[in-house]
């Protein structure tokens, strides 16, 4: 299904950039949503944006007019979970990634030859490696062709692939073969392409050879106006309790393994000598397996109307994941409401850690009880550590900074000559 909505009046002196993303950019309240839409604010301040995505949510239904009011031309498929998961079975059987196949529409292809065709189009920002499906055929947009990998997805899912057993593994192994050719394939066909960390960048290289200095890396940031503690918010805890939030996605599973590893193999150990903490797992979507955990130890939430009350009043912040591709943004926003954080070896590697970042590190189940008992035993060195982990990413986690490699690609801070 389409949605059109009518194109806003712009400057003649402003570029056109057509910008195709998997999933809708607004609102930022999900971690690759949030890099998308940040993205989104960065080309709005020079250029005519035309946006094709997918909505996959139907709460943010609500979003699509406010977000149509951005951008020159708005293309909206709305994904309907069956239909998308009878294409990428259909990948199974025609050898192509089951990522791409997922995203596959008639409808977004027509848009973008249409736009293409009747839009002087100045550059082509994409995010992720399937929506690069519908440019790459197109030597139109090579050379204007910006891609956005975010994460190395087909090394993600080798790696998940070595959890599951037979028949997922086969499928998740084969998957990871498959999208790694096309994320080849991808970046050889892009001017520029991104990866959110230089450990991404570096596996990339590691596994495309050829592409060597086709990527660079271009990180996340956060928001720390909006991530800022505030005397007015009230705890959604209750009196006397310790608080150790965990939040993300909880239908992802990096989160889901993350928190059923933590619930069994440090919680218990951790409530011996700390019987009031209680685990709180805040985070949209929770998967049965998730579910399964709740107990008087472990609480779960759903989706939230703000996190920020749940982070700002959090006893400890965990982020335990053992499969960490990228940067999660849970991590910065803790960080930004003055929250300590314990996570593992992989996630402080790419938060870019030092002793002054508010990051402590654990590598074993021994270590996670002994750092977060810490934050629940010591309220003083917890709060040096809280002002260290704001001025941390207020040093070095603006959004504007961050994002500063796409402008330049765009050439955005040169001048141009009017239209």
């Amino acid at each position: 299904m389409r949605v059109v909505w009518s194109p806003r009046c712009f400057g003649t002196d402003m570029a056109n950039v057509m910008y195709l993303v998997h999933r809708m950019p607004y609102p930022p309240n999900k971690g690759d949503k949030v890099r998308s839409f940040h993205m989104l604010e960065q080309l709005l301040q020079d250029h005519r944006v035309f946006l094709g995505t997918f909505l996959d949510d139907p709460a943010d239904e609500e979003h699509v007019p406010a977000l149509a009011s951005m951008c020159a031309d708005l293309h909206l498929e709305r994904l309907k979970r069956p239909w998308a998961k009878l294409r990428a079975l259909r990948g199974l059987m025609q050898n192509k990634p089951l990522s791409v196949c997922h995203y596959v529409s008639g409808g977004m292809r027509q848009w973008v030859r249409a736009t293409l065709a009747h839009h002087h189009i100045d550059a082509c920002v994409v995010v992720s490696s399937p929506m690069a499906a519908y440019l790459m055929p197109n030597p139109q947009v090579a050379t204007n062709l910006i891609l956005d990998l975010v994460d190395v997805d087909s090394q993600k899912w080798r790696r998940i692939s070595t959890a599951k057993s037979w028949p997922m593994s086969w499928v998740l192994r084969r998957e990871a073969r498959l999208l790694l050719g096309h994320e080849r394939k991808a970046v050889m066909a892009a001017r520029q392409s991104f990866l959110v960390t230089e450990r991404e960048t570096r596996l990339f290289d590691a596994v495309a050879p050829e592409c060597r200095g086709r990527v660079q890396t271009m990180g996340n940031g956060v928001d720390a106006a909006f991530f800022a503690v505030s005397q007015a918010r009230a705890s959604p805890f209750p009196s006397g309790e310790q608080a150790v939030v965990f939040v993300g996605t909880m239908d992802y599973w990096p989160n889901i393994d993350a928190v059923q590893w933590f619930a069994s193999e440090v919680l218990p150990v951790l409530r011996k000598t700390c019987p009031a903490a209680v685990l709180h797992v805040v985070g949209r979507n929770p998967a049965p397996e998730v579910l399964a955990l709740a107990s008087p130890a472990v609480r779960i939430t759903g989706t939230v109307p703000d996190v920020r009350p749940f982070l700002q009043h959090a006893s400890a912040v965990v982020a335990p994941m053992r499969v960490s591709p990228g940067l999660p943004n849970k991590l910065l926003e803790a960080l930004a409401m003055e929250q300590p954080v314990v996570t593992t070896p992989g996630c402080a590697l790419a938060i870019e850690t030092d002793e002054r970042s508010g990051v402590l590190v654990a590598d074993d189940a021994g270590a996670w009880v002994d750092q977060v008992r810490t934050l629940l035993t010591q309220p003083e060195r917890k709060l040096v550590l809280g002002g260290l982990a704001r001025q941390h990413v207020l040093n070095h986690f603006r959004w504007a900074d961050r994002l500063a490699p796409l402008r330049r690609s765009l050439s955005i801070d040169q001048e141009r000559e009017p239209r």
